[in-house]
């Protein structure tokens, strides 16, 4: 399925730190001729899928920005993680395309196989992790710094939390956040552990349950899930799933819900306080003007708040607590000057302990040694896609 792998298999590649994440200049467009040069995107979706959306909205702006026309772009949708895969991949190469996005985590062994075949064409894959080690200097990996946005929607749903207690809706020992995950990878892990993070730097008694979905879009089964939250005594959710049937379970009990890819107030008018969001943008123009530059692309690209990679959707002034806009922008503000950082390791726990303890410690925990110095866990640094998965203590997390 889409997205991430854990980071047992990324290991296996990675051993020490590496300077994988590539900036990007999206102001200078002036540097060479875009006239002759053919973009090929693969979706797991369309439109109607905020994933996928949110990429499609990346590729337009990358169009704006570069003056790529409508001809010089072929989007292909709704395309399977199996052959069909490295048959649309094919169908791009015969068309002419000089450089092949694709965005799902299923598609990287039909990416490599293309990228072997396809010496001349540039190959750049979502949220993957072998263009490293695959030895092929037109394979590429991209993700961005999603977990700085799910730690700001955290920040907002730690501050209603505190609302909620201060107007008597709950006590602080009922500040339970309910999260619908799609899969236990890797990325959700670290978009829950981010998200909670978060929230608990301003709501210090707030503890959280995260259910499973087993679909990246099943809007019946996020919406039973979000049910089962609730009816678990969650006082407000998350998500780390593609649909908006989440928040409208919530939208229905009244419970406070944040979102993710879309602004979900179309749905929970009342209820939705924001959504954490991606915006593709900065690394399509990127790429695509490398392309255009005849300039190398990095191997893995990861950029977060400081490059407008990352964000939050407005704020729902109805349904957020007073003060929050000012706090956001404090919270944002010392993301994108590095002064905050996300998995501080002085924040959390795991089976009691420091991870650095149990780094020494304990064999099992001796592979996370790449990822921790200088005092946190340095997430989407080491390799583009999201590597963060211990359990941190104060959450539950139920599996079927």
């Amino acid at each position: 399925m889409k997205k991430v792998v854990t980071l047992v298999l990324i290991l296996v590649m990675t051993v020490g730190m590496v300077t994988g994440c590539g900036k990007s200049d999206t102001k200078d467009t002036t540097k060479g001729d875009s006239s002759d040069i053919k973009v090929g995107i693969i979706y797991i979706g369309d439109e109607n899928e905020g994933y996928t959306a949110a990429h499609m909205d990346g590729i337009k702006e990358m169009m704006n920005t570069l003056g790529l026309s409508k001809n010089q772009v072929i989007e292909k949708t709704n395309i399977a993680e199996d052959e069909s895969c490295y048959d649309a991949i094919v169908d791009l190469a015969d068309q002419g395309c000089n450089i092949i996005f694709a965005n799902s985590f299923g598609y990287e062994t039909y990416m490599m196989q293309a990228a072997g075949e396809y010496p001349d064409i540039q190959f750049c894959h979502a949220t993957g992790y072998q263009a490293k080690s695959s030895g092929l200097a037109n394979m590429h990996n991209y993700f961005t710094a999603v977990y700085e946005s799910r730690y700001v929607s955290g920040v907002v749903a730690g501050l209603k939390l505190n609302d909620m207690i201060k107007n008597g809706t709950i006590t602080a020992d009922q500040a339970k956040m309910g999260y619908v995950g799609a899969y236990n990878y890797a990325e959700v892990v670290s978009g829950y552990t981010s998200f909670y993070l978060g929230a608990r730097s301003v709501c210090p008694s707030v503890t959280m349950e995260v259910q499973y979905t087993n679909s990246w879009g099943d809007m019946a089964a996020e919406n039973e899930v979000a049910k089962q939250l609730i009816a678990d005594k969650c006082v407000l959710i998350s998500q780390h799933a593609d649909t908006t049937g989440a928040p409208t379970a919530c939208e229905e009990a009244n419970i406070p819900c944040v979102g993710y890819n879309v602004d979900m107030t179309s749905v929970a008018p009342g209820t939705a306080l924001t959504s954490a969001t991606i915006n593709w943008g900065p690394y399509y123009i990127y790429a695509v003007k490398s392309i255009i530059d005849k300039t190398a692309i990095a191997t893995d690209w990861c950029q977060g708040f400081a490059d407008g990679a990352v964000s939050i959707s407005p704020l729902n002034d109805k349904a957020v607590a007073p003060g929050t806009a000012d706090e956001v922008a404090k919270v944002e503000a010392s993301l994108k000057d590095g002064s905050l950082k996300v998995f501080d390791t002085s924040k959390f726990t795991v089976q009691g302990s420091k991870i650095e303890d149990l780094i020494t410690k304990d064999e099992k925990f001796s592979k996370y040694s790449a990822y921790v110095s200088d005092g946190y866990f340095h997430e989407s640094e080491v390799i583009s896609a999201p590597a963060f998965d211990l359990r941190i203590d104060g959450i539950t997390e139920l599996t079927k």
